[in-house]
């Protein structure tokens, strides 16, 4: 756990011990960013360790970067301090303290992404005593909300600058794979208006979970149709076999990139019983949801993992019932999309209003690059499986 460097070992899992503890939750929805404490620290360490290092601020979000030597930047190291939000409620140790157990590191963002920044960290300094030159690195903090205020600006300061280097090291995730593919991310928004409508009925509720029995994951990216189980979509499947209409909904949302733990709808089954208020506007939008799941987007380019899509928050937003769908796909033209789901809510929900974001790029590198090669062979050295086989991320 510890790397040697000039007679001083640094306990990279000490390092991200630290990194774990600083609540960098990003979750604009809720007004929530991560602030400066995380970066300064990084900074602090990297420069008593020797590493040129600052901070920049951009709209509120920060990035730590530099560069070791002088010259035009030949490679740049990514990686992010940002975590997802926390359901404290679905955690058996806490979330922001990291606990080791069974050769296991816990906490969020231990994986995505502190442990990379930990190790990324170490790597810098291991660099800068061996007098390396050209070496750019970014520790950004907003890539869990797309990334343009991180390493989107770092990209464009770049380009205006030194110029962009030739190579780039995303240190994201983890599996031991070398990463060559890489879907872009849209967001959608379905907006329906609330309607509420008296009615006669019997009143029951229902609650759906999440269940991912192959991979323990909830990261948007990595749902599998017909192995997964997504809380949302059965709901609506239940609604539409049963031709219920819905009183209310909530549910455990975290992001838009983070499938629902639970659901909880309270039905109403139309007929005799009591008097009770329904919502005819959630009731359609509810139903949309399996369908919308399905609509059909035509790639640019292959992927292991084809199209998907899940609808991961839906929330009463004033007069209006608002859905949040993630979209992955090998696509750059958000207009491809988008056109998609205009089409699909045409037919499902004429009454609603399509609103589209994100597709800030995809990653698709030959798997003969040189930089997959040389990311395998320093895998060897490194005692880690050789070759270390390629694959895609989500």
């Amino acid at each position: 756990m510890a790397g040697g460097l000039g007679g001083v070992d640094v306990d990279v899992l000490q390092l991200l011990s630290r990194l774990v503890e600083f609540r960098t939750v990003n979750d604009p929805s809720r007004g929530v960013r991560p602030g400066r404490e995380c970066a300064d620290f990084i900074a602090e360490t990297l420069e008593s360790w020797g590493v040129p290092a600052r901070v920049s601020e951009v709209e509120g979000y920060y990035t730590v970067h530099g560069q070791l030597g002088g010259g035009p930047p030949r490679v740049l190291l990514l990686a992010h301090w940002d975590v997802v939000p926390v359901d404290e409620g679905e955690w058996t140790r806490p979330p922001f303290r990291l606990t080791v157990e069974g050769g296991r590191a816990y906490g969020r963002g231990a994986a995505d992404d502190k442990g990379n920044v930990a190790a990324g960290m170490v790597a810098l300094r291991l660099l800068a005593e061996a007098g390396v030159e050209g070496v750019y690195y970014a520790f950004t903090g907003d890539e869990e909300i797309g990334g343009a205020r991180g390493a989107g600006w770092l990209a464009s300061t770049l380009e205006e600058g030194p110029g962009l280097p030739g190579f780039l090291v995303n240190a994201d995730g983890g599996g031991e794979v070398v990463i060559v593919r890489r879907r872009n991310a849209f967001s959608v928004r379905v907006t329906v208006g609330a309607e509420e409508e008296a009615v006669e009925g019997e009143v029951f509720r229902a609650v759906f979970h999440a269940h991912t029995p192959v991979l323990e994951t909830r990261h948007a990216a990595y749902i599998t149709p017909l192995v997964d189980s997504h809380p949302l979509v059965a709901a609506s499947h239940f609604a539409r076999v049963r031709r219920l209409l819905v009183a209310g909904l909530e549910g455990s949302f975290v992001k838009g990139n983070v499938v629902p733990g639970s659901v909880s709808v309270d039905f109403v089954a139309p007929g005799g019983g009591r008097g009770v208020v329904v919502d005819r506007g959630l009731t359609r939008l509810l139903h949309a949801v399996l369908p919308l799941t399905r609509t059909p987007i035509r790639p640019r380019l292959y992927s292991d993992y084809g199209v998907s899509i899940t609808p991961n928050l839906l929330r009463r937003e004033g007069g209006a019932w608002v859905l949040h769908l993630d979209v992955r796909a090998m696509e750059d033209d958000v207009s491809v999309v988008c056109g998609a789901f205009e089409w699909m809510a045409s037919h499902l929900l004429p009454d609603a209003t399509v609103k589209c974001g994100g597709g800030r790029g995809y990653l698709y590198t030959p798997e003969d690059a040189r930089i997959v090669g040389e990311a395998q062979g320093a895998a060897a050295e490194a005692g880690l499986r050789a070759p270390l086989p390629v694959g895609e991320a989500g």
